[in-house]
């Protein structure tokens, strides 16, 4: 019979010299913050080339002109108003409907009543913060913001489901300095 004590070297041997590999464990091994960010940043891109692809697609199907902004904001501005330019702190209500690329009305002003917000104050979508700023009291547009400009990673646990792109269609109803 083997004594106890020779059992107990020979694990702590082994459990030893196992941690001591390049194969640790997930749990004890050390982390490599430097890996680890060229990793997000690999699956970030996939998924914004991704998101742009599907935009792509349904614009062309509808035969939409629009323009893209550096941060992929998709916007189209279809009837132009008359009124003053948005400006940063610009008090702006608008008339409005968020669907989801499958036709699926989230919000609406019909419903809600009117959205108002200051310019440059957060609280709304980065997209809608960065295309409103290209309009003027009475425009229409439409903007379309992939997940990073909208609701990202896990919607907005409501009526948005997770990563999904939205389309905003709007009119500038007032723009007021209060």
């Amino acid at each position: 019979m083997i004594p106890f004590k020779s059992i107990l070297l020979v694990l702590m041997i082994v459990v030893g010299s196992g941690c001591s590999d390049g194969n640790q464990d997930p749990v004890t091994q050390k982390r490599n913050p430097e890996k680890e960010k060229e990793s997000l940043v690999k699956v970030n891109k996939y998924l914004l080339e991704k998101d742009k692809d599907i935009i792509e697609n349904y614009v062309d199907r509808r035969g939409w002109e629009m323009d893209i902004s550096e941060a992929g904001l998709w916007y189209m501005i279809y009837e132009e108003g008359k009124g003053p330019k948005v400006n940063e702190e610009d008090f702006v209500t608008i008339g409005y409907s968020i669907s989801l690329l499958d036709g699926t009305i989230c919000y609406d002003s019909d419903e809600s009543g009117p959205k108002q917000f200051r310019v440059g104050a957060g609280g709304v979508e980065a997209g809608l913060e960065e295309g409103i700023r290209l309009l003027r009291e009475g425009d229409k547009a439409r903007f379309i913001l992939p997940p990073h400009l909208a609701y990202g990673l896990i919607g907005d646990e409501n009526k948005i489901p997770a990563r999904s792109v939205i389309v905003y269609d709007l009119e500038v109803l007032d723009v007021s300095r209060e």
